[in-house]
């Protein structure tokens, strides 16, 4: 059983519907969730006339704090489950990777939008490359219907 799950999380609803599932598992095989937020990294932000606003650093601190708002809100919903949040800058799929390898997680559970089959070939989603490139087995759940498979 799985001991170390990374759920990948952006601000839309449809990402966090995985949620309720995961928890399910969490709650019955006691595994920590890490619960993850990738944005995009920021630049400086200017004004009309050329003048540095907020430098991107300050940004990035801006960004990072929301985002760990953001992943609090939805830890708070999980009672009874050990949670850790994370934020990440960079391109998400890259990012998402990336953490599952340093923090050693055992699945990474994420939510895919739905699509249709033609859209999918022409360009995949973040869940789908992620799906694709893992090392550890990805739970996929899409809409009512959940994928799984291991890598």
């Amino acid at each position: 059983m799985a001991k170390r799950i990374l759920v990948p999380l952006d601000r839309r609803t449809a990402s966090a519907a995985i949620l309720p599932l995961v928890a399910d598992v969490a709650r019955g095989a006691g595994p920590t969730l890490r619960l993850l937020h990738v944005a995009p990294v920021p630049d400086a932000v200017e004004s009309e006339d050329g003048r540095v606003i907020a430098y991107a650093d300050q940004e990035m601190a801006r960004l990072e704090s929301e985002g760990h708002e953001y992943l609090d809100g939805l830890a708070a919903s999980l009672p009874d489950v050990a949670v850790e949040c994370v934020v990440r800058f960079g391109q998400p799929a890259r990012e998402i990777l990336v953490e599952a390898e340093a923090w050693d997680a055992d699945l990474i559970a994420v939510t895919a939008t739905r699509t249709r089959w033609f859209d999918r070939i022409r360009r995949r989603g973040v869940a789908d490359r992620v799906f694709r490139r893992a090392s550890v087995p990805v739970l996929v759940y899409r809409s009512g219907a959940v994928d799984s498979a291991a890598r």
